[in-house]
This record gives C-alpha cells, sequence and structure tokens, in this order.
C-alpha cells in the first residue's frame, strides 16, 4: 500500500522545516543538510547542542555577536578589507551559521573540516589598520574576543528566550564545550565556565574602539532587508539583539535600547521561537 499522506499539521510541520533550512543553509539549492550525527563532537542533548539548536535563540544572538565584534578593530578592519558583507551579507551569514552547524551537530570529520577550512582562510586575512598597526585573523586575542562574543551572546538569547532558568552548571559546560572549537581556530584566552567567560569579556573590552566604520556596520545588519524571512521579524530579531547589548556597546555602536516598544519585538520572538521548536521536534 502507498504510504498515507501526511496530516496538515505534519505538512506544515515539514513545510516550515525546508523553508528555515532554506534561509540558514550555505548552499540554499541543498535544504536537506545532513541529519545531526552520532559521532559529533559533543554528544547528543547536551548544553552546546541544545543552545545552538535553537534558531531564534541563535538569531537575536547571532546578530548581537556581531556588534560586538564590530568593536575590536581588527576584527571590523578584517571584514572591510576581505569581505563582500555589503552585497552578500546573507551568504555571509549562511556560511557563519553553516560553520556553527557542521561543527556542533556535523560527523566529527566533517567538523575538523570546517575547522581548518577556516583556518586556512584566516591565514590569508591580514593588513594594516588605517594607523598602521598590522593585523591578522590568526592573533588568538583577535580571535579570543569573537569567540567570548559569540558563546555570551548565543547564551544570553538562550536563556532569555528558552531556559531562564538554565542550571549554572549546564551554562558552565556549555562554554567548555564551546571552548573546543575555539582552541582548535586558534583562540587565546578561551573561558571554560561562566565566571571566566565574565571575566575575559572584561579584559577584552580594553581592546576595543568605536568608529564611523563600526557605526556603519551595526546600521547595515540593522537595515538589511531579510531573504526569505518577514521583514517585521527581522525587525524583531535587532531589536531583542539590540536590548540584550551591555550599555556601553549600544553607546559605541550609536544604537539606543528599544522601550516599550521593544515589548512586541520579544512577544514576537517568543512566539516564533515557540513555534519553530514544536516544528523542529525540541
Amino acid at each position: 500500500m502507498p504510504p498515507s499522506p501526511p496530516s496538515p499539521s505534519e505538512f506544515l510541520r515539514r513545510q516550515l522545516v525546508g523553508r528555515v533550512r532554506a534561509v540558514f543553509h550555505e548552499r540554499p539549492d541543498l535544504v536537506q543538510p545532513e541529519p545531526p550525527s552520532d559521532h559529533a563532537l559533543f554528544e547528543k542533548d547536551s548544553p552546546i547542542r541544545m543552545v545552538h539548536a535553537d534558531v531564534v535563540g541563535m538569531m537575536v544572538g547571532g546578530i548581537r555577536g556581531l556588534f560586538l565584534q564590530m568593536l575590536h578593530p581588527h576584527a571590523l578592519q578584517g571584514v572591510l578589507d576581505h569581505s563582500n558583507f555589503r552585497t552578500d551579507m546573507h551568504g555571509r551569514l549562511r556560511r557563519t551559521a553553516s560553520f556553527i552547524s557542521t561543527t556542533t551537530f556535523g560527523h566529527r570529520d566533517r567538523a575538523k573540516e570546517a575547522i581548518e577550512r577556516v583556518n586556512r582562510i584566516h591565514r590569508h586575512v591580514n593588513g594594516t589598520l588605517p594607523g598602521g598597526t598590522p593585523y591578522s585573523a590568526t592573533d588568538p586575542r583577535t580571535l579570543a574576543w569573537v569567540h567570548v562574543a559569540e558563546a555570551t551572546s548565543f547564551l544570553a538569547a538562550y536563556v532569555r528566550h528558552v531556559r531562564p532558568d538554565m542550571p549554572h552548571g549546564e551554562r558552565d559546560e556549555y562554554y567548555r564545550q564551546f571552548a573546543i572549537i575555539a582552541r582548535a581556530l586558534g583562540a587565546d584566552p578561551v573561558p571554560l565556565d561562566q565566571r571566566e567567560a565574565e571575566a575575559i569579556f572584561r579584559e577584552l573590552r580594553a581592546d576595543l574602539t568605536t568608529s564611523p566604520e563600526a557605526r556603519e556596520v551595526a546600521r547595515f545588519v540593522s537595515e538589511i532587508k531579510p531573504e526569505g524571512a518577514p521583514a517585521a521579524l527581522q525587525k524583531a530579531l535587532v531589536s531583542e539583539a539590540t536590548a540584550t547589548l551591555p550599555a556601553f556597546a549600544r553607546s559605541m555602536l550609536g544604537l539606543e535600547r528599544p522601550g516599550i516598544g521593544g515589548i512586541p519585538a520579544r512577544a514576537a520572538t517568543w512566539g516564533v521561537g515557540r513555534t519553530l521548536r514544536w516544528a523542529f521536534r525540541q
């Protein structure tokens, strides 16, 4: 007998999953990426896999992390000199999402290949700042800021939108797991728990500077037209990312904390997040 057609709710769920994968997959024409591997770097249901599986939390955290990264002059100059972000921001975001997905959920061999591919790219990303100071994407301290900006942002968004009561032990384990990827990319120092993450964040803050270019990138990210997603959702994600930034970062980037108008944005992201967790059976 031919298989029974899916129920309306199952059909809707599959359609939703397919559309989300098409938005975030590095090759949007290949919307059936590999399923999570039983031989990944991290065990199933471990903190890093739970955090990185939440689509809305990762989108909010990704925007927040990018805002923070652009305050580091070396990271910013590398983007300005070696990236076509102005014409291919969606491609850049897809590549980042694909890397996170592969290193978190893919077979450990594919994860190691993805890390080595990024390391090869980084070896060619270098130059000088406007004042003449040299920079390199392989600099351990710059990589440390990129990592801690991402890790604190992903976790903050997950806790805010999914598990406000996430035990501190699981938060510490998240940092220990993510450190495996960061160290393989050459970052140093790398936090192994939440206390160390906060301390390294404070230490590396001294390396940050504001600039017209950083503010330009922030405006560009805030105003980018979404590809394959509603414009209202993009605005809500940016609003939430901005709301969760430290006050000093908002000030340096010329961003304003959303006031009472940010309440609908949080409600929207909460609702979308819940729907997507249902769709992905989380």
